[in-house]
């Protein structure tokens, strides 16, 4: 049994929020309370540790992350610069020291925040002319590409924009070297692909680094090479985060065919909610809106309706599948919201569960829409840490509309349960900066002086903690043993070396943990 004493531990517990010390054994929470109340437990196999009055919270979860992207991305060209120039020095210098012919790969880049907008393929081709380029833009929702690239993809002048996407084109026909939305499909062909070892070896790599951020899980939204390598870390016990894994909708036969459900699996692995998604990015201007961009008649690009989230909704439930639904722009989130008023009814009248069903991103809602998902019993799966970072571009492309964006307290005063994550590494995983931007609405390096944007959103630190804790439990259907620090609950939990409650708002963005507990082992101490 390991004992930890004097410390401020705050457990999610209604019935005891706040306690001295804590048992623990077998992987399990046996005992809270005070100090001497647990110290009594003691035995001579018992590990005492006097915490020196440090702050415990339970272990976080990231709610929305993509495992694969992420930890490979830590070996990408870093795109995400203050110029379009800077990061074109960056793909030239990794160009000079890639072997000619080698693909060179990059990530995060955005052209709102560059004065010279978007780049194109001459660009690349101009300090990389040896080596096929390829950079992900930081939305996910657009790349960039050079000619090389292009053309080792088949992607020509005559090559038609494909269903839900674009080819961006110069005036004579010729691709641009920006790829939107499912145009980017076009050229994972060519792309040398991840086998299941290296991202096996690339999750084994990240896992420290998610650990010293106080990440203890995760709900993943990449593929099926993802997943294997989750299971073979699992069958080699070297997953040491609790995992949720999605599966794309193209998986859903298949899933049915085996008798596969939401919750397959164990405490450490399972499976959870069938991903679609309804339209694309703000970025891009690809979210799908009910009225047009600001000074554009453009309105998006939506992938599904009501009907077609309906119908895939129907065989998902029969199965046992929730669905994850990702939706930004207001029209995307009013037809998924229709599609799940549909499924629910659908749900009672088969006596089927309520399953948890959720939408990812919720970014900007109508305002008759705001009520829906406490009302229907959705989860709002949403990152905080995109609200400021957005905040110029929602304010440009959406206007007024803006007002319903990120909308955290209208929805907690609803109802809605919220789950926190980053969409890493569309963002930095990192819970204390979504925590910070939770709180402020402000970016990290803006005037902590100054207000954040749109500040009636703001929520309090325990709403925001309970969105990276019991929230992500629910929705994992984990809530009876997950997200808290209570007797029966799973051991993983956060040291913390100064309490946040009484912290200000600026020294979380530094916050790390001084020791992680996974599981009941100590899997980090700084």
């Amino acid at each position: 049994m390991l004992i930890l004493h004097n410390a401020r531990i705050y457990t999610q517990d209604p019935q005891q929020p706040l306690v001295e010390a804590i048992a623990i054994h077998a992987g399990r929470i046996v005992a809270i309370g005070k100090s001497a109340d647990i110290l009594s437990l003691t035995n001579s196999r018992t590990q005492v540790q006097d915490m020196g009055g440090q702050t415990i919270w339970p272990g976080l979860t990231d709610a929305h992350l993509h495992l694969q992207h992420y930890a490979l991305s830590l070996q990408l060209i870093d795109c995400e610069t203050p110029t379009r120039a800077e990061c074109l020095r960056r793909v030239q210098q990794r160009a000079q020291n890639t072997p000619p012919g080698q693909w060179v790969f990059g990530h995060g880049w955005n052209q709102n925040l560059w004065p010279e907008g978007f780049g194109n393929a001459a660009d690349l081709d101009a300090i990389a002319p040896n080596h096929p380029v390829y950079l992900t833009a930081k939305s996910l929702h657009a790349a960039w590409a050079n000619r090389a690239a292009l053309l080792a993809a088949g992607i020509t002048a005559n090559t038609p924009d494909p269903q839900g996407g674009r080819i961006g084109r110069l005036p004579n026909g010729e691709p641009d070297g920006i790829l939107y939305e499912s145009a980017m499909e076009l050229i994972q062909p060519a792309l040398p692909s991840a086998d299941v070892e290296t991202v096996r070896q690339a999750i084994r790599a990240a896992q420290p680094r998610l650990w010293q951020m106080g990440l203890t899980g995760c709900h993943d939204f990449d593929r099926s090479v993802c997943f294997a390598a989750l299971q073979e870390m699992q069958q080699a016990d070297e997953l040491r985060l609790r995992v949720l894994k999605s599966l794309p909708v193209e998986d859903l036969p298949h899933a049915l065919a085996l008798g596969l459900r939401s919750g397959f699996g164990n405490d450490t692995l399972r499976i959870g909610n069938i991903k679609l998604f309804a339209d694309g990015a703000l970025g891009p201007q690809t979210a799908a809106m009910l009225q047009p961009y600001e000074n554009s008649n453009d309105s998006g690009i939506a992938f599904l309706d009501s009907e077609e989230v309906f119908e895939i909704g129907q065989k998902a439930a029969q199965g046992g599948f929730a669905l994850a639904i990702h939706a930004i722009g207001d029209r995307a989130n009013h037809e998924v919201l229709n599609g799940y008023a549909q499924l629910r009814q659908y749900e009672t009248n088969c006596t089927l569960p309520h399953l948890r069903h959720r939408i990812e991103h919720v970014q900007v809602l109508h305002p008759d829409d705001l009520p829906r998902l406490a009302q229907l019993g959705i989860i709002a799966s949403m990152q905080p840490i995109h609200a400021p970072s957005d905040s110029l571009i929602a304010d440009r492309h959406w206007g007024e509309r803006a007002a319903y964006s990120y909308a955290w307290q209208t929805l907690l005063n609803q109802g809605t349960l919220l789950a926190f994550g980053s969409d890493a590494p569309v963002e930095s995983p990192n819970p204390f900066l979504g925590l910070y931007a939770a709180i402020t609405r402000r970016t990290a390096n803006a005037d902590p002086t100054q207000p954040g944007w749109r500040t009636d959103q703001c929520i309090s630190l325990h709403a925001a903690l309970a969105a990276f804790t019991t929230g992500p439990a629910y929705a994992a259907g984990l809530q009876d043993r997950l997200g808290r620090l209570s007797p029966g609950f799973l051991a993983d939990l956060i040291v913390l070396p100064i309490n946040p409650f009484t912290a200000t708002p600026q020294q979380l963005l530094n916050l790390q943990p001084s020791a992680v507990l996974f599981d009941g082992q100590w899997v980090w101490q700084a």
